[in-house]
């Protein structure tokens, strides 16, 4: 009986076809579509992926994007392209770059409009909570808040443009968000980069290198989510805006 199952798990094996779709529902697939998957990123212009990486970094805190498509994940995505040095370097300055930018108009939207954006539908989606929280936030912390609020979700969207309608000065907003903006993005890159790398070693040794990757980026994403809900635990404090409204009842 034992022989029988092997040899039809052979057929299949051997039957498989070779396509991309085929090849994703083989046992090792997962490796050939991992790989796949890094090569076609390494594929694209240099250039082209860096500019893009940048760019994607300035829609996200200044339009909202960021809501959507995490910062995170346009700068690990570009980051698994990376081959050189140079090319980490112009990752790095150029999400750096692109985060400052858009935290920067996030800040003068929210100086020039930010009571308009606030009572606008895209505003209003957000969260009459997750505003009071963002203000809460700033008043307890200021220029903490803005370095610390890039590492926090929601909030790296909604300090910019808080800051903004709190009459921060910019000179002191800049130091802060840039500060953040380049321990993000060394932190990020070296993630992604190291990661793609570490892949590439595994796959021409180990057969089946995907599933031990992916099993290697889980607990990676479980150790993340675990500093950041500790993070958040050690900032709670600075973050219950109904425990200050309790403290102060007046309006």
């Amino acid at each position: 009986m034992r022989s029988h199952i092997s040899g039809f798990a052979r057929d299949i094996w051997r039957a498989a076809p070779v396509s991309f779709s085929g090849r994703i529902a083989t046992l090792w697939g997962v490796t050939d579509f991992l790989s796949t998957l890094i090569e076609w990123i390494r594929d694209l212009d240099p250039v082209l992926r860096t500019l893009l990486a940048g760019v994607g970094m300035l829609l996200e805190t200044s339009v909202f994007v960021g809501l959507i498509v995490p910062g995170d994940t346009i700068a690990l995505v570009a980051s698994v392209g990376v081959t050189s040095t140079p090319q980490f370097v112009w990752l790095v300055i150029a999400l750096v770059l692109g985060a400052i930018g858009g935290e920067s108009i996030g800040f003068f939207l929210g100086r020039w409009a930010g009571p308009r954006i606030r009572a606008s539908r895209a505003g209003r989606k957000l969260g009459e909570r997750n505003w009071r929280i963002a203000e809460h936030y700033l008043g307890e912390r200021g220029g903490v808040a803005v370095f610390l609020s890039r590492f926090l979700p929601v909030l790296h969207s909604l300090i910019p443009l808080t800051a903004g309608m709190a009459g921060m000065r910019y000179r002191r907003f800049l130091p802060w968000t840039a500060s953040a903006s380049v321990v993000w993005a060394l932190i990020v890159v070296s993630l992604g980069s190291g990661a793609a790398a570490g892949f590439d070693q595994l796959a021409g040794q180990v057969k089946g290198a995907g599933f031990i990757f992916a099993g290697f980026a889980v607990v990676v994403a479980i150790s993340v989510w675990l500093v950041k809900r500790w993070f958040l635990k050690r900032e709670q404090r600075h973050l219950d805006v109904d425990a200050k409204l309790h403290d102060d009842p007046t309006p």
